[in-house]
């Protein structure tokens, strides 16, 4: 499998893992933060990026005591937040890789090499 289809398809699992873990009584839950906004891809892949960096040092630890579990716990809004813009952003992206496939089949060059370039621009932001 190409790098980048490698990297496509852990981005798209790992934003579904917050949908799978959500749950239905907000009552029984921590308290909540609001997380990094993540308004842009490239601030999302940022926020990513440095929240997961954070993650893998506190699960470094040998054990977690109360104030590295309460860190995780804030970590995980931006992650969340991340996630989800990630998500978006690649569910377009393969709408527009769909356009360019099919442009592709109909012999439409001025399709391709426009939609291509949009597509390009998205795929550079993930695989830099």
């Amino acid at each position: 499998m190409p790098k980048f289809s490698r990297v496509l398809f852990f981005l798209l699992s790992a934003a579904l893992v917050p949908l799978a873990l959500a749950s239905d009584d907000d009552d029984d839950r921590a308290e909540h933060f609001e997380g990094k906004p993540a308004r842009t891809l490239e601030e999302a892949l940022e926020n990513f990026s440095e929240a997961n960096s954070q993650f893998s040092e506190l699960l470094s630890q040998d054990s977690l005591d109360t104030q590295a579990v309460f860190e995780v716990h804030e970590l995980t809004y931006t992650l969340e937040n991340a996630l989800e813009k990630i998500r978006d952003e690649m569910e377009e992206l393969a709408e527009v890789l769909e356009e360019v496939h099919l442009a592709s089949e109909r012999n439409d060059g001025e399709t391709v090499k426009e939609r291509g370039e949009v597509y390009l621009d998205t795929a550079r932001k993930i695989i830099r």
